[in-house]
């Protein structure tokens, strides 16, 4: 019999509390949260580290991509967060819970963070909460969570290593260059699963 207790991602996705953040589902419907993605995706840094499928030009092309992102989470194919301060409501970034194989048992993890958030853990905090919630029951229960960066992109590196995420290897050739989809860098695999120690961060 194939799979009968497979099921999608909870839906709908539940509010995060902790660490000082709040993590709540994107509302593509609301115009900060479409400025937040859209200044996100723009960001020289986010366009250093990462090469969308669709890269963003401008406030439509931003829009699109996150009515995307929020259509592959009520689908079940992804879990994506607006990561906000606990207190003000603020956005800081944005966490994702990406390609959840349920036969398998896993998923992808990314992030980013607004540059005026740096420096101040938000990505940490942020990829410790959505992993704990992820691996546990209720939540989405999964077993295996990997987290790939570009070679080079070491405070990515350090985020993963404290939140439990350990390093397992380098793919060759697995990215596309900064705004490139024609020639290919390495990345620093790091994974964690359900059976390994908890961290404080």
């Amino acid at each position: 019999m194939p799979h009968a207790d497979i099921r999608p991602a909870t839906l709908p996705l539940p509010d995060l509390h902790g660490h000082g953040l709040r993590l709540r589902p994107w509302d593509p419907d609301s115009e900060a949260d479409a400025e937040s993605w859209f200044r996100g995706r723009i960001d020289p840094e986010f366009q250093r580290w990462n090469t969308p499928l669709r890269i963003t030009t401008d406030r439509d092309s931003a829009l699109q991509s996150l009515r995307d992102t929020a259509r592959k989470t009520c689908e079940g194919a992804s879990a994506a967060y607006c990561v906000t301060d606990a207190a003000t409501g603020t956005p800081l970034g944005h966490i994702g819970v990406n390609v959840i194989d349920r036969v398998m048992s896993s998923a992808r993890v990314g992030y980013w963070v607004l540059p005026e958030a740096r420096g101040r853990r938000v990505a940490t905090r942020a990829l410790a909460l959505v992993a704990r919630w992820a691996v546990a029951e209720p939540g989405l229960g999964l077993h295996r969570l990997e987290l790939g960066h570009a070679v080079g992109h070491d405070s990515s590196c350090r985020v993963a290593e404290r939140c439990g995420f350990r390093h397992e290897g380098t793919l060759r050739g697995a990215m596309w260059e900064a705004g490139r989809y024609d020639a290919y860098r390495d990345v620093h695999l790091h994974a964690r699963l359900a059976t390994d120690p908890d961290v404080e961060v």
